[in-house]
């Protein structure tokens, strides 16, 4: 009998921020690129077929996504992406943003067929705008936002394709951190991973990785009590077991 398709996953990580002049734009990420890898390893020990992407450019991001509908898939698409971002956007190693309504959008069951009935999976580290619990100023994934802008904070949950779960590090408007050692959202995702949890339905995983955030994870030194919260909106149509090999 032939081997089932094994599932997809595909990580993008960037880490250094140059805009077309060669000017830094944003602050290096240190630690993600380290803790991309270690995801990419326990997907794999998790029967994931992973494809893992350092410093992408915007119009590199998009491709990949693209190129992922001439794919053959299995029972799951992960996908994960860390970089600097803003409330409904992720910035390439260009510095260029890329709207998530775009990559959703190269996802839909229009563009995409073959992934229509696939279980679509996010796991976004990025900040979400500027805010802190404490009302302070740190270093962060994210940018100023533009004067008179306002996020939208429904615009890419409307777009959505089915059977697709979103799970962002931080709630809409907030900053999510990172240090050398990696990011609350990233590492609370690896240790679920890595224990008994990974065999729960992704509803209930999803929700261990919020309180994981939530109530074992905050800022030290001079940031000491700032706080994030994970969030995830979904539409998928039954329970599934993404991790439980």
């Amino acid at each position: 009998m032939s081997q089932p398709r094994q599932s997809q996953a595909l990580v993008i990580v960037n880490t250094d921020f140059h805009s077309s002049d060669g000017d830094v734009v944003f602050g290096t990420r240190r630690g993600a690129k380290r803790e991309a890898e270690k995801l990419s390893n326990i997907l794999s020990r998790l029967n994931y077929e992973v494809k893992l992407m350092h410093n992408k450019t915007a119009k590199e991001i998009e491709d990949l996504y693209q190129q992922e509908c001439c794919c053959e898939h299995g029972a799951y698409f992960v996908s994960i992406i860390s970089s600097h971002g803003e409330e409904g956007v992720i910035f390439g190693c260009d510095s260029e943003p890329v709207q998530l309504t775009r990559i959703f959008r190269i996802l839909s069951s229009e563009k995409c067929p073959v992934l229509t009935k696939i279980p679509k999976i996010f796991f976004i580290q990025a900040c979400r705008g500027q805010e802190f619990d404490q009302g302070v100023t740190v270093e962060c994934d994210s940018r100023e936002p533009e004067p008179g802008c306002e996020p939208d904070c429904f615009s890419h949950y409307l777009s959505i394709p089915p059977q697709t779960v979103v799970m962002f590090a931080c709630s809409p408007g907030y900053g999510a951190f990172l240090n050398i050692s990696g990011s609350m959202f990233l590492q609370a995702l690896l240790k679920v991973l890595e224990g008994e949890e990974r065999h729960l339905d992704l509803n209930r995983l999803m929700t261990r990785i919020n309180w994981e955030v939530a109530f074992r994870c905050q800022a030290r030194g001079t940031y000491e009590g700032c706080k994030e919260m994970p969030c995830f909106v979904t539409n998928l149509l039954q329970e599934v077991f993404p991790f439980s090999a």
